[in-house]
């Protein structure tokens, strides 16, 4: 534990810090997971609905400093890569049957 005033500071600073950017983190998780998921059931409109709220969570992120910029175009990328792979597949069983 600190025995400095400022340092008390910097430790309590760092630890809000750390709990905003980790709920942050695990928000953006959670939607990924989700769009994959959706994708996968074959609910194109709410995959997309949740795309859009994973980018936006992601590009705030990256404004507010938690992640790093080509981290989180990566993260974009990879997730529509994911999301368009899913509903190519899907419109291709569609059209075999």
């Amino acid at each position: 534990m600190p025995n400095i005033k400022s340092a008390k500071k910097a430790l309590l600073k760092s630890r809000e810090r750390y709990l905003r950017n980790r709920s942050t983190k695990s928000a953006i998780k959670t939607y990924t997971r989700r769009v994959k998921q959706l994708a996968e059931k074959g609910e194109t409109e709410a995959s997309i609905e949740n795309l859009r709220r994973a980018i936006s969570l992601i590009d705030k992120a990256v404004k507010r400093g938690i992640l790093h910029k080509n981290t989180g175009n990566r993260k974009k990328s990879r997730l529509m890569i994911a999301l368009n792979k899913r509903l190519a597949q899907q419109q291709g069983e569609s059209a075999q049957s």
